[in-house]
């Protein structure tokens, strides 16, 4: 029989623990688990009269519930691939009922007093400093500023900023002008349409009124991007206001608009006593135009066979509509007042300027 090899212990190594297992020196190789190979380990021996500590029971871990990689490949059924659970749906959030003493907060404010605050050119547009256009051209030229530092288009700005216009923007404002013209019957008052030349070709020097006032001499510029302020159909006459102002533009067709338009209107009818009453009645309230409510108008009689009508609203072909839902066709129609500027002795198809002491 073999002697069993010993192990030493070194002079200064501390003593055995009781509690632990005797370790056993073995001739044979270790197991293949731990070495790596295919060497069978020696059969073991009779248990030590001291039992080996073991390591507390651990809870199984994620990883040793997993199947291992490769077991859907190497066709075995010992491991299948579990299916993931479907993750449950949440339910939606429901609004929290204010408690009483935590009042619910305010509503939120609408989007044009948001922190961020609104457009700059929008703010200005509201201020009635500039129209929209004008208020982008400024910016673009870098004559706005916002507490001091040089603005840029698309820009947002808060109630309590300091806004400053360069004194060009307002030199080149007063520059622009606003025309009075007499539009005759065949000319459209906005762009060219269906064959029909605009109102604005008939502004040259020739088209100008010999008694315009105003001591503004003509400039082929003046010619150049105005807008009509207010339609006036193509078999509809008289006042016509072009601008190059964006102000006078928004004063005069805003949706809130306070200016009046007054129209006289011919009128045909069957009763050979003139409009009736009731006729009259509701033109001046009582009707609505594509579902809506019109606004009160003043409506009298010139004479046996014309109206006179005042609107604050221009909705489209306005007057026309009106009178043909109270039995009345409308042979012709001719505006005569915008505010407080009349079309007076303008004759047709001529123009002249808006003065500097007029106001609409």
């Amino acid at each position: 029989m073999t002697q069993r090899p010993t192990l030493k212990l070194k002079p200064d190594a501390a003593g055995r623990d009781p509690r632990r297992s005797r370790v056993r020196a073995t001739t044979a190789p270790r197991s293949a688990a731990a070495q790596g190979d295919a060497v069978p380990r020696a059969p073991s021996r009779a248990p030590s009269a001291h039992p080996p500590l073991r390591e507390p029971a651990q809870p199984p871990s994620r990883d040793a519930a997993r199947p291992p990689r490769g077991s859907a490949r190497d066709g075995s059924n010992a491991h299948r691939p579990v299916a993931k659970p479907a993750r449950p749906r949440l339910p939606p959030a429901l609004p929290v009922e204010p408690r009483a003493q935590h009042p619910a907060p305010p509503p939120s404010p609408p989007s044009a007093a948001r922190a961020d605050g609104v457009r700059l050119s929008k703010t200005l547009t509201e201020r009635g400093i500039a129209s929209r256009r004008e208020a982008d051209d400024w910016i673009a030229a870098g004559w706005v500023r916002v507490d001091g530092e040089m603005a840029v288009l698309g820009q947002r700005v808060r109630p309590e900023q300091r806004i400053d216009i360069d004194p060009a923007a307002r030199r080149e404002q007063a520059r622009s002008v606003t025309i009075l013209l007499h539009k005759p019957v065949g000319h459209v008052s906005g762009q060219a349409e269906d064959g029909y030349a605009p109102a604005a070709a008939l502004v040259t020097e020739a088209n100008r009124w010999d008694e315009d006032k105003s001591r503004r001499a003509f400039h082929p510029g003046h010619a150049r991007g105005l807008a009509p302020a207010g339609r006036l159909d193509i078999d509809s006459t008289g006042l016509l206001v072009l601008t190059q102002d964006g102000r006078i533009a928004k004063l005069l067709i805003g949706e809130h608009s306070p200016i009046e338009k007054e129209y006289l209107v011919r009128v045909a009818h069957a009763d050979a006593e003139g409009v009736p009453d009731a006729a009259l009645q509701l033109l001046r309230h009582g009707l609505e135009l594509d579902g809506e409510p019109l606004l009160p108008a003043k409506v009298s009689r010139a004479n046996e066979d014309q109206l006179r009508i005042v609107l604050q609203q221009g909705r489209k072909r306005q007057i026309r509509r009106m009178c043909e839902a109270v039995g009345l066709q409308v042979l012709g129609l001719k505006r005569v007042r915008i505010g407080s500027v009349v079309l007076g002795r303008l004759p047709v198809g001529r123009w002249r300027y808006l003065r500097d002491d007029e106001r609409f």
